[in-house]
């Protein structure tokens, strides 16, 4: 009795299951999380395949969830003056669209599949169960989205020009400011 696994446990048998459970621990969102929880969160996630150029999402759609790469590869894209920019690749193993864990904002860039691609979706409805489940998973969570933001808004940044640099010229002798 002491070997066998009851039926509602087969999931841990699972290899796909333990695979997903790695790849969740790996990622930065889920940083420190207890795998027992994560192992329930993976269950949670909505699995999707996408074609190569497919679009996962547009620029401008409300955001919904976190994806999670599983396999494939995804890119994101902006639209500029100049035409789409492409700002960053994720491959398997890594996490992109958190924003939309923390706000209603529309998508702030598109994301498309550049190779046969399976997504993870963790949906904002699944990840406000998660995080008022339990007081410290919250926190744990939110100091990783935190840590992100601030690693964006620090690769974001414009270095600002000196005061004595960009002194008298701007009209009426006033200091020039920097972008805001």
């Amino acid at each position: 009795m002491l070997g066998r696994v009851p039926d509602w446990l087969g999931w841990m048998r699972d290899a796909e299951h333990a695979r997903r459970v790695g790849i969740l621990a790996r990622t930065a969102v889920f940083a420190g999380l207890p795998r027992r929880l994560l192992a329930r969160l993976a269950v949670q996630l909505f699995e999707k395949s996408y074609a190569p150029a497919e679009l996962v999402f547009a620029e401008g759609d409300p955001g919904k969830g976190l994806f999670v790469v599983l396999d494939g590869e995804v890119e994101i894209v902006r639209e500029t003056l100049q035409g789409p920019q492409r700002i960053v690749t994720f491959g398997p193993g890594t996490a992109f669209g958190e924003l939309a864990l923390i706000d209603d904002l529309p998508r702030s860039a598109t994301a498309r599949a550049t190779a046969p691609t399976r997504l993870l979706i963790l949906y904002r409805t699944h990840f406000e169960q998660l995080v008022a489940g339990d007081r410290s998973v919250a926190l744990l969570v939110m100091r990783n989205l935190l840590r992100l933001l601030a690693g964006y808004v620090r690769a974001a940044s414009v270095p600002r020009p000196k005061p004595e640099a960009v002194a008298g010229s701007a009209p009426d002798g006033e200091a020039a400011t920097a972008v805001r």
